[in-house]
Parts: structure tokens; C-alpha cells; sequence
């Protein structure tokens, strides 16, 4: 019989400064306690106050060692980098960055049709085997992310699987799983989760109840805007009651080796990270 995780801790998103004076929810962040492995950071974007004026973006900026991925709700990001490519992230569509050993990019958001910028970037972390791997990318559009929705359900499939449908990234040394979640009032879902993933939802409208274990914390009803740890188990449990509830859950396997953030770079070393800046000031930090 499935074990429905408990909530662990709830995480109150704190309010951040990052690139070019973007103001940003931040969950959770790079830290060498590495507490969230395979997860380093998770931002919730938006730029929907017109007394904000300009909308300023993230200049070009280096990676390495780590997975980029961006989520649109609305609006647009335009991106490009050190190795020729550009584009733009539109509603909807995904970009899942593998930085690997070194790449300088540059996301710029822009409004969409309502006036509003709305989405989420996680940061997903490489095994030491992988960090000084070749950079790519997977960029997935809106109508190719396929959509499962039954009994009051409506589940985006971006990585891993759900309700029988499999997600178009593919190939992430973490074998993540990646949805966005969304419950009508009155409604039950369950997920079956790897055992040993570790496993966080961003909750970012309305409210459910997250979890029927007793070991939980002593709230199980989560609202808007929360992130959420649970514990150990293989399934997660939701239900809604008067009001709906969207959700960005993600659960990946934990590498289990120690990191040292730095920055836009997270290596296992202290060496690595000084390795990092020294091809930045040689110019050998992009090789194409």
C-alpha cells in the first residue's frame, strides 16, 4: 500500500534583488548545505506593477555546472548566449539549460498581451560527472508540453510522468519529475513518487490540503503563496475543498555529493569554483 509523504516544512518565499534590479520571490537558494539535493533554487518572476517603470532582465551572465530551467505562465523571456543561440520563451513553453562546462547568457522579459510577466525559473544541480559536460538546451512550446486532465484535474507533463503521459525532457541526470497542477474546488489527485526523490510544490494559487499523513506538520491546508518540503513516502496526496489550487510540483533524485555554490556556479570543489573564475578572466570559460 502507497505511502502518502507528509509535509515536512512549509517555506515562505522571501523577496530578492537579482541581474539588472529584478524583484523576485525566492524559495529556495544555493547553499552548501545542499539541503534539497538535486534542487538548488527556485524563483517565482513577475513584473505586473506598472509603477515598477522599465522592465529590466538578467544581462549576459556565466553558468556552469548546473541545469537552467525556465517556466512561462505569461509574457516572454528573450534569451541568448555565447554560443549563437537566441529565442524567445513564450506562455507556456519551456527552456531546460544544461550549462555544463560554460556558458554566458542572457534572459530579458517582455510583457505579454494583458501587460503581465509571470513564471518560474529552478535551477536543478549536475553530478560531478556531468558538470564540465557540453552546454544544450531542450526548449519545448506551449502545444507540444501534452496536457492530462480528467475528474477535475489538469496536469502539464514537462519531465517525468503523470496520469500516463510522459513529459518531452528527457535525458536529465536527475530524473526529475516537473508538473504544473491544477485542481477544481471539491477535488482529489494522487502522484505516485520515487521513494528516494526528493520532492517540493510551489504552491502559487489558491489552497489544498497537501497531505492525509499524521505525521505532518500541524497544518496540511497550504495556501498561495507557499513552498512545500515533504518527507518521506511514494505518493502525494491533494485535495481541494471550496477553492481551486495551481502548483508546480517537482521531485528528482538527490546526487548526494557536496557542492560549493559560488554565484552562477555550483562545482564540488573549492578548485572547481576557482577554476571557474580563472577561465572567465582567460576567456576560456565558452568553448565552441
Amino acid at each position: 500500500m502507497a505511502t502518502s509523504r507528509p509535509i515536512q516544512n512549509i517555506i515562505e518565499p522571501q523577496f530578492v534583488i537579482e541581474g539588472a534590479g529584478v524583484r523576485l520571490r525566492r524559495s529556495i537558494a544555493p547553499h552548501a548545505r545542499n539541503e534539497f539535493d538535486p534542487f538548488l533554487l527556485f524563483d517565482h518572476f513577475a513584473f505586473n506593477d506598472p509603477i515598477e517603470g522599465p522592465i529590466r532582465g538578467f544581462p549576459m551572465h556565466p553558468h556552469r555546472g548546473i541545469e537552467t530551467v525556465t517556466y512561462m505562465l505569461e509574457g516572454s523571456v528573450h534569451h541568448r548566449d555565447s554560443l549563437g543561440n537566441a529565442g524567445l520563451i513564450g506562455p507556456g513553453d519551456v527552456q531546460w539549460m544544461t550549462s555544463g562546462r560554460g556558458i554566458l547568457h542572457e534572459e530579458m522579459p517582455r510583457r505579454g498581451e494583458n501587460g503581465n510577466i509571470y513564471g518560474f525559473q529552478l535551477w536543478v544541480n549536475l553530478p560531478a560527472s556531468l558538470k564540465m559536460t557540453q552546454p544544450r538546451y531542450q526548449e519545448v512550446i506551449a502545444k507540444d508540453i501534452p496536457l492530462a486532465k480528467k475528474d477535475g484535474v489538469s496536469i502539464r507533463v514537462v519531465a517525468g510522468q503523470s496520469a500516463g503521459v510522459t513529459g518531452p525532457v528527457a535525458e536529465i541526470a536527475a530524473s526529475p519529475l516537473y508538473l504544473e497542477v491544477h485542481l477544481d474546488p471539491d477535488t482529489h489527485w494522487q502522484q505516485p513518487i520515487s521513494s528516494s526523490h526528493t520532492t517540493l510544490a510551489y504552491v502559487f494559487d489558491g489552497e489544498a490540503v497537501f497531505s492525509d499523513n499524521p505525521e505532518s506538520i500541524s497544518t496540511n491546508t497550504i495556501s498561495a503563496v507557499r513552498m512545500i518540503r515533504f518527507g518521506p513516502g511514494d505518493e502525494i496526496q491533494v485535495r481541494t475543498e471550496n477553492q481551486s489550487v495551481r502548483f508546480m510540483l517537482m521531485s528528482g533524485a538527490p546526487f548526494g555529493e557536496p557542492i560549493v555554490p559560488y554565484g552562477p556556479f555550483v562545482m564540488n570543489t573549492r578548485e572547481e569554483i576557482q577554476q571557474a573564475l580563472d577561465d572567465l578572466r582567460n576567456g576560456t570559460f565558452v568553448q565552441t
